[in-house]
């Protein structure tokens, strides 16, 4: 039998009503600075293709349609919002429900709200400084930016694992959450460089990060995602991640145009998921021809607005601040 306080919200009133505040001074945010909210379906006939996110799946039966078809609850309103960007729509932004498979704990909730925007004619260099000033201005009053520090990649890497991302192996960052007492998790064995990489940003390097803001940029090539890529010695990733307090909080990019490249990346994402025995999702068409069409220059960033509410309430985890968690949801 269910207890009797299994129906109460998990956030308090009072956490509530900083939610509704925080969205307020967003919205005004974009107001002042021209950029339009849009909103986009949640719903898509294609899933993400990153083997590191799954897509919830859900048949569809339409009129007519006697086996019906698989729709997809979307990850991000990334491709939709471009679809828009090429259309002419100029500087845009939107605030949403998200879903995630497979993603539950103290910063993960399958269900989330994602604040995510473009701004046509920026860079990610101009995003950041955008991303900080927004920050400024919502925060006011409530949690104040102890102190905002630039990061390369590499850099980061130097300073607090000691080794260079651009030439490390997985056997020297296996051995680096060794010595550092971290756990790996089972199954690396079929896992990429990018992969240890990433279990040594989390492990190794994201708990040194301290307060603060902290902007980390120039990731290496493969870890580009939707971002350009600038040539070099060695050539990085046009985009940028953003720590508040030590907690990951926003993914920035200045956004590749290019189809082309777009869908070779598309097509190696989907090799990978065949290797790792990861259902097979097909590419968004939709994006691609849009992108083919011609995106403008811009950059593009989504922030975890729920981890801003955790992070400006002083919450443990994201229970606190959601209306109703994953588990009484």
């Amino acid at each position: 039998m269910a207890s009797q306080a299994d129906w109460r919200p998990t956030a308090s009133p009072a956490v509530l009503k900083l939610r509704a505040t925080l969205l307020a001074r967003i919205r005004r945010y974009f107001e002042r600075e021209q950029v339009l909210e849009v909103d986009t379906p949640a719903l898509s006939c294609a899933a993400v293709t990153d083997p590191q996110l799954e897509s919830f799946a859900t048949p569809y039966h339409g009129p007519g349609e006697r086996h019906g078809r698989t729709l997809y609850l979307h990850t991000s309103p990334e491709f939709p919002m471009k679809r828009l960007l090429a259309a002419g729509s100029g500087s845009i932004y939107q605030v949403c429900k998200v879903f995630r498979d497979g993603e539950a704990g103290a910063l993960h909730n399958p269900e989330f709200t994602l604040l995510e925007w473009y701004r046509t004619g920026f860079d990610h260099l101009d995003l950041m400084d955008d991303l900080e000033q927004l920050l400024r201005d919502v925060l006011d009053g409530i949690l104040p930016l102890a102190s905002v520090h630039h990061w390369t990649y590499r850099d980061l890497f130097r300073e607090f694992a000691g080794l260079d991302p651009f030439t490390a192996t997985a056997t020297g960052l296996m051995n680096l959450l060794e010595s550092r007492h971290a756990l790996v998790p089972v199954g690396m064995q079929d896992a990429t460089l990018d992969d240890w990489l990433d279990l040594a940003m989390t492990h190794v390097i994201e708990p040194q990060l301290g307060n603060g803001l902290v902007f980390v940029r120039d990731y290496p090539p493969e870890q580009a995602a939707l971002a350009r890529v600038r040539p070099g010695n060695p050539p990085v990733a046009s985009r940028f991640e953003a720590y508040l307090n030590g907690v990951e909080l926003a993914n920035g990019f200045h956004e590749l145009t290019d189809a082309q490249e777009q869908r070779r990346r598309f097509k190696e994402d989907c090799a990978r998921r065949e290797r790792l025995r990861l259902p097979a999702v097909a590419m968004d068409e939709y994006l691609l021809d849009g992108l083919a069409a011609g995106l403008p220059d811009c950059a593009g960033v989504a922030l975890g607005l729920d981890r801003l509410l955790m992070i400006a309430c002083g919450a443990g985890s994201l229970a606190e601040v959601l209306a109703f968690s994953f588990e009484v949801s």
